[in-house]
């Protein structure tokens, strides 16, 4: 049984306040859990079903991880999200450090606000073995509930690093690629080896304060009646074009 104390706290933690104040995040859901289990996160302790608990019982015991065994119920109510009947757990954040690039590309994001797009859009980047991204601040929390969520475990192969956009972009050396209504076609760029493809805000794109950093722009074109794609599936595609040009 989940104590009193643990369950106020890991409540404590769907609030962002309070997440960047403990330095830590929940993380819910049998696959996500599994691939924290194996991931270089500090687990502060588990909360699962006794079939997960024993499914994961070398690795919970190699990691000396605590725990306590949760019914379906608990769980529901422990969480965020009420069809979690296997796992919960509780990590540590990572330090916000900029990564160090290289011959690679790297996703950058501004000014999200959607937890559940930015999720998807890594889960997308760790499909195409994208290892860091780059994000405003004003980037929807990598750390929220709905964002590692959706991301179905990629968050432990994905580096996130929050920045002032523009001073990390005045520091840049390679391209950067930009999607806007107005760009090149997509299908028909060559990327390259390596730059940094900005992915810019649900409603208004890319920022004034971003777009002059953009050495590229490019489009997906448009062939329907849709007014504008989900940035999520539309990173999917720019991602897609990008290792197709390399190849």
């Amino acid at each position: 049984m989940v104590s009193k104390a643990k369950i106020k706290f890991v409540k404590s933690l769907q609030v962002k306040k309070y997440r960047k104040q403990e330095q830590s995040f929940v993380v819910e859901g049998a696959k996500s859990v599994e691939e924290l289990l194996h991931s270089n996160y500090t687990i502060d302790w588990l909360a699962a079903s006794e079939m997960f608990l024993k499914k994961n019982e070398n690795v919970i015991q190699k990691r000396k991880v605590e725990y306590v065994v949760a019914d379906e119920k608990e769980l529901a109510q422990l969480g965020h999200f009420q069809t979690n009947d296997a796992a919960l757990a509780v990590a540590k954040m990572k330090p916000n450090v900029a990564p160090n690039l290289k011959d690679e590309f790297c996703l950058v994001l501004d000014g999200l606000g959607d937890p559940g797009n930015v999720g998807t859009i890594l889960r997308t980047a760790d499909w195409y073995g994208i290892k860091n991204i780059i994000a405003s601040e004003d980037t929807a929390d990598f750390y929220n509930p709905k964002t590692i969520s959706a991301t179905m475990g990629s968050f432990c192969r994905v580096s996130f690093f929050y920045t002032d956009l523009p001073d990390f972009l005045q520091r840049n050396t390679q391209p950067v690629f930009g999607t806007f209504m107005d760009g090149d076609n997509v299908h028909r760029i060559d990327f390259g080896k390596s730059g940094l493809i900005v992915i810019g805000n649900e409603s208004n794109g890319i920022s004034n304060r971003v777009s002059r950093f953009v050495s590229q722009r490019i489009t997906i074109p448009k062939t329907g009646g849709a007014e504008s794609l989900n940035a999520a599936i539309a990173t999917g595609i720019v991602l897609d074009n990008v290792f197709r040009s390399k190849k």
